[in-house]
């Protein structure tokens, strides 16, 4: 997406790139991971978005720990605004209930003050894209999310998790992606890879609420960062 130096504000007005979005700003951002709770789901690809939160609340200082709207949640200031983290404690399937639940209790819009972040078996290890609205493309948590929300119109984070081995290598008895490889531990190799991206995504988040969505795509989906199968 090319930038354009500037982003609108919901009443219309532009804005230079760069400039706090939030200013003015008075109800919290959230940022909702998806995966399974339980340890036995903790360091698998489908946990994505839940490593995610983890890694944004480590290095914002704060522990998800609270309970409230069916998910664990922490609350911290990012880029001048309150941001509620969140990780739903309703298991994948039924994401939607509990991201429904945040919107009404914080009353947010979920166009505006809302970030999903989930993983994505199109997208390799080691990249991730953020798109504003779109279809679930086969991902049960995104399809509940939709679902609770009425609609589509929700930013999202996805993070790669595909292997992207050769078909050679599958022959071989490489580990092909689907339900059995998204719900098994990842190895250490690929929780390498994982943990630098899970970097520039809390990296890509601050942005996204320092700048907008559209500068945070600009600069972070970015073809080098790996191939995508299906958009």
């Amino acid at each position: 997406m090319a930038d354009t130096g500037a982003f609108r504000s919901p009443g219309g007005q532009q804005q230079a790139a760069g400039e706090n979005k939030n200013a003015g700003r008075r109800n919290p951002f959230l940022v909702v991971g998806l995966g399974n709770p339980g340890p036995e789901y903790q360091w698998t690809p489908h946990n994505a978005g839940f490593m995610a939160i983890d890694r944004i609340a480590e290095q914002e200082g704060v522990v998800v720990g609270n309970r409230r709207c069916r998910a664990a949640t922490a609350t911290c200031r990012m880029a001048g605004r309150t941001v509620v983290l969140a990780k739903p404690e309703t298991f994948m399937n039924l994401s939607g209930l509990a991201v429904a639940a945040l919107v009404e209790e914080f009353e947010a819009d979920p166009r505006q003050d809302l970030l999903v972040i989930y993983d994505e078996l199109d997208l390799t290890l080691g990249s991730f894209k953020i798109r504003e609205r779109g279809s679930a493309a086969g991902h049960n948590g995104a399809r509940s999310v939709s679902g609770a929300l009425g609609g589509d119109e929700w930013l999202r984070l996805r993070i790669g998790v595909s292997l992207n081995l050769p078909p050679e290598a599958i022959a071989a008895g490489g580990r092909r992606g689907g339900r059995d490889y998204l719900l098994s531990p990842m190895r250490k190799a690929d929780l390498t890879v994982m943990d630098e991206v899970l970097d520039r995504v809390a990296t890509a988040t601050r942005r996204i609420l320092e700048q907008g969505p559209a500068a945070a795509m600009n600069e972070f989906n970015r073809k080098d960062q790996g191939s995508e199968n299906g958009e």
